[in-house]
């Protein structure tokens, strides 16, 4: 078998698994995981920081974001604390940080374009990078998906 053949080979196999690394903390954190909170925010992880942006379900409620309302990169908050306001034509929307954590990137983009929120909510719409300091409570995408029927159905 050629080099190439290999590379690519073992290339698509890194690609499949998701290594599970220590965070500085000392929990497990599964690389590239989402997980949702109760409040319709996604939580990915990749190599101790976490990407924060809102579910599908949650922009689809809020209606066409207009303003988006960032923290400064440093800010440090707590568990449930409102760590981002999303304003749209319809209602102001409130995202928590699922743990405490601190802030260590936002999404400039969103200054300019804040529909990206609406139109790519777990792509380029993300809000904020963190550096979590505790575990978050949160549920896998399939509890999500019951969650949000459940909300529904109230």
């Amino acid at each position: 078998m050629s080099a190439s053949i290999l590379a690519r080979t073992a290339l698509r196999g890194a690609l499949r698994t998701r290594p599970v690394a220590l965070s500085p903390q000392g929990f497990a954190v599964r690389a590239f995981s989402v997980k949702f909170a109760e409040t319709h925010e996604w939580l990915r992880t990749d190599n101790g920081t976490a990407t924060l942006g809102i579910s599908d379900f949650a922009q689809g409620q809020l209606g066409e974001v207009v303003y988006v309302d960032l923290p400064d990169a440093g800010a440090t908050f707590s568990a449930k604390d409102t760590i981002v306001t999303l304003e749209s034509v319809k209602a102001v929307g409130e995202v928590y940080a699922p743990a405490d954590c601190e802030v260590v990137e936002v999404n400039e983009q969103l200054a300019e374009e804040p529909a990206l929120v609406n139109g790519e909510p777990m792509a380029g719409g993300w809000l904020i990078k963190i550096k979590l300091s505790s575990e978050p409570s949160l549920m896998d995408e399939a509890a999500y998906e019951k969650h949000v029927e459940a909300s529904a159905d109230e």
